[in-house]
């Protein structure tokens, strides 16, 4: 990390293992109802390309306009860490980078996220950490439906 960049963390414990964890960042049908979806919002769009060097799109319809979110899997190794390129412009040159590690604990697991961004966006690091805060508790409840179906 450089002088240039700024790296934030947000983490948070599942009642779920980690392939599960990590599987529902994968899988276009989970994500879609946690990754970037506004409560104001509906996802129109979930495209992911589960590979290294695969795209993922996720486009969200809010009051205020479509939210894109876009990037590239940099890295995957199931079911312990995914790094990811970032960004809320499909045509960024400078895309942030997202690491996502994920660990057992007990019969669930706790996913450590961090994200590091360029520095001139400074003054956004306080919502982005909110952001990723949001994605954290949506994916909980995702994951407490599909667990609450399959009993």
């Amino acid at each position: 990390m450089s002088a240039n960049t700024i790296k934030l963390h947000v983490d948070h414990t599942y009642n779920a293992p980690p392939s599960v964890v990590y599987d529902a960042w994968l899988n276009p049908q989970i994500a879609r109802r946690f990754l970037f979806a506004a409560k104001d919002g509906h996802v129109i769009r979930a495209e992911i390309a589960p590979h290294v060097g695969g795209r993922f799109l996720i486009i969200d319809r809010r009051p205020t306009g479509d939210a894109c979110h876009c990037g590239i899997f940099l890295e995957l190794r199931r079911p312990r860490h995914m790094a990811f390129s970032f960004s809320a412009e499909e045509h960024d040159h400078n895309p942030d980078r997202v690491e996502i590690d994920i660990e057992p604990l007990g019969d669930g697991s706790r996913l450590t996220l961090s994200h590091e961004m360029c520095a001139e966006w400074g003054a956004f690091e306080e919502k982005t950490r909110q952001g990723w805060t949001r994605v954290m508790d949506g994916l909980e409840r995702v994951l407490e439906q599909t667990d609450r179906l399959a009993s």
